[in-house]
Formats: C-alpha cells, structure tokens, sequence
C-alpha cells in the first residue's frame, strides 16, 4: 500500500500516513510558470495499492486538475489499483438540473476521476446521496457522525440536549446523531429565495430550554447557519453550538460566525483551515483522519468499511 498527498490538504494525508505507519510516496507536484499542473511520482507504483488524498476545496478546479494529473501519472506507472481518496467532494452541490439549460456538474467530475484512473473513490459526507450512482466505480461514502458522536459526548453529557436540522433535507443526517446520543429532534424550515440567501421561517420542535446542536454536512457562507442559530436563541434555546463536516467557509463566513450567536462550530479536517479559521474563537476543528486511514487499510486488506459505522 502506497499514500501520495497532493497538495489541497497535505497535513491530513501526513496524518492519515501517520495512522497506517506509512511514509507519504515521494512525488513532485508543481505548477509551471503559466500555472499548468505538473506531476512526477518519485518512487516505483508498478503493482501497488496506491491511495490519493485531495480533497477538491478552494481553489477547487486548480484541486481538482491536480488531483486528474495525479492519477493519470500513477495510471501511466502501472499502478495495480489506484484510490482516490476525496475527503470533500467538490461540485456535489451541482447534483440536478436547477433550471433550464444548467449542468449537472457532479456527474461531469465524476466521469473526469474515473477516465483519468481511479479504480475507486473513497468519500466523506456526500451532500446527497445519488451522488454515489453518478460514479461507474465503486465509491465508499463515509460518515463523520461517529467522530461527532464521541465529541457531543465529552463535551455535552448530562445536559438537556436537543439535534436540530437546519432544513428538511438534512433530517436524515441529524436524526442519525440524535438517536446515538439519545437526543430529541427538531427541524427548522426554511425557504432559499435565491442562491447563497436563506430565510429561516418556522422551527418544528419545541427547543425553550434546550442546547440545541445543528448538524449538517457544508457550511459555506454560514448565512443558513447564523440564520438558524438567531431563530433557535429566539425561540428559547439555552444555547446553540453547531457540528458541520465541512468547512467550506468562503467570503465573510468566518466573521459572521463570530459574530454570530453561537457557542461554537465544530468542522472537521476534510478542508485544510485558513489563518482566520484557526484564530476564530469560537470554531474549532477535529480530526476525521483515523478514520480515513481506518477505511483505507480494510479496503487495502478487501474488508468491510461499512462496518465501521455498525
């Protein structure tokens, strides 16, 4: 077994390594000066079980060509079987036509993986699951409800807990980590009159009293986010913190949470943090590379990933 970080979120792959007492494969991943990707594996992979992280975060399409080149250098070296391990997704949010004459551009990133030569794509909270059949290869959907479940537990035991989805879509995903911590649920429904605005216009649930904990899978602008935490601290909430898997978090998300009502944001590692990310007081981030390397090491060994979420 072979792991090749690019460069998108190298930390996680060096701990993802680090977990499976493996060195990084050595390569050289460059830009020539017209910022064309190059790519040069440094190492022998003829007949290896090779693994790829990159995630396809900002600047996702610069990500994205690196990953492409990637695969398509280890292809050429004759590698047995190549994975492309994608803790973030990028382009999932583009998986349907949302009007006329639009792109379903999950579909186009996913037929670009499979013909530069990846066997198999290993993947962390996909923002809807038919994302999965887009793929013409096996692809495993991890979940990072385990690692959250264990963090609401250390923080969080013994108070009066209530998960809270912030739109009807994420019902699913926040009724997962209610029923492991033992939890109430509540739903707030909201309405999105244009792309990036949301308006947060009834809470189904009774949270007066409650510390709420809003669960979903991307948080980018936070205005949903933020939104929700201001109509839960109106409707009673005792406080409301927030467990987001990835943290997108372009343009001025950083400073609207901080500003925001909430006691904290929890984001994993699937997205490197910025300088703001790390100073902002109140968003922390937690590691979701055990269980990458976990996953790796049963789908080099050929044993159950699902599993792990039994």
């Amino acid at each position: 077994m072979k792991v090749l970080a690019c460069n998108a979120n190298r930390p996680l792959a060096e701990a993802i390594a680090a977990y499976l007492h493996l060195e990084l494969t050595h390569a050289s991943i460059r830009r020539f000066s017209d910022m064309e990707v190059f790519v040069e594996i440094q190492e022998n992979v003829r007949g290896e079980d090779v693994f790829v992280v990159q995630p396809t975060s900002y600047p996702a399409n610069d990500n994205l060509m690196e990953l492409l080149v990637c695969l398509d250098a280890l292809r050429r070296g004759s590698a047995r079987r190549i994975t492309a391990v994608i803790p973030y997704f990028g382009y999932a949010r583009q998986d349907r036509k949302t009007g006329p004459r639009t792109p379903i551009t999950s579909k186009l990133v996913a037929n670009l993986i499979t013909q530069a030569g990846a066997n198999r794509v290993v993947t962390m909270d996909l923002h809807s699951g038919q994302i999965q059949g887009f793929f013409d290869i096996p692809l495993d959907n991890l979940y990072s409800a385990p690692v959250f479940t264990q963090d609401i537990k250390d923080r969080y035991e013994g108070e009066n807990l209530m998960v809270v989805s912030p739109d009807v879509g994420g019902v699913v995903r926040a009724r997962g980590i209610a029923k492991r911590i033992e939890a109430d649920l509540a739903i707030i429904d909201k309405r999105r009159e244009r792309a990036g605005v949301s308006e947060v216009m009834n809470i189904i649930g009774d949270v007066k009293g409650r510390n709420c904990i809003l669960v979903d899978d991307i948080v980018d602008s936070a205005g949903t986010l933020c939104n929700a935490a201001v109509a839960l601290m109106n409707a009673g909430a005792t406080s409301v913190s927030a467990y987001v898997t990835h943290g997108v978090l372009s343009g001025g998300a950083v400073a609207r949470v901080t500003s925001s009502p909430l006691k904290e944001l929890v984001v994993t590692d699937s997205i490197q943090a910025t300088e703001a990310v790390r100073l902002a007081d109140n968003i922390r981030q937690i590691t979701v590379a055990p269980l990458l390397a976990e996953a790796v090491d049963r789908i080099s060994d050929e044993r159950s990933v699902s599993s792990l979420f039994d």
